[in-house]
């Protein structure tokens, strides 16, 4: 008897298991919000899905301070554009070192819309030729974007 009741209760809960309801996952995948914003991009049979995503266009990936004096504190905008079908969300932007700090919009960017990641290079000890480089994570493909400052450091003079 105690074995029936556990055989029974078993497909009880096999049966709840396997059901599934299509209307509530066709409404998730139409839903405004979240659930469009975090998706990955690559499907169950290892195809990659490049349209249906967000995408940065940096109108500079790469920018040149010029020339500047040890000690300074360059600050630059990197200015990019969404031109994916989905709304952007930058997860993370670092460098190498601390030297260089990025900071990023923390809300989404819609389709179409436009943000900046400014990049603060501090120069103290660091001379001559400098390339900073940022990699910015994000809901795209490929996931990380790699954005550059670089320029000239003149060197204190010696006393």
């Amino acid at each position: 008897m105690k074995y029936s009741y556990s055989l029974l209760l078993f497909s009880l809960i096999f049966w709840m298991a396997c059901s599934s309801d299509d209307k509530k996952v066709e409404e998730i995948r139409s839903t405004n919000g979240v659930t469009e914003i975090i998706r990955n991009p690559i499907t169950a049979d290892g195809n990659i899905d490049t349209i249906n995503i967000a995408k940065m266009e940096f109108v500079n990936a790469i920018i040149s301070f010029g020339e500047a004096n040890e000690g300074d504190t360059i600050r630059q905008a990197f200015k990019f554009k969404n031109t994916g079908k989905i709304p952007l969300v930058i997860n993370d932007a670092r460098a190498v070192c601390g030297c260089t700090v990025p900071s990023w919009p923390k809300e989404s960017i819609p389709p179409g819309g436009e943000g900046e990641i400014v990049v603060q290079f501090n120069t103290a000890g660091r001379i001559h030729d400098q390339n900073r480089d940022v990699t910015v994570i994000a809901n795209t493909y490929p996931k990380e974007n790699v954005i550059a400052l670089i320029g000239y450091v003149n060197p204190l003079p010696e006393k």
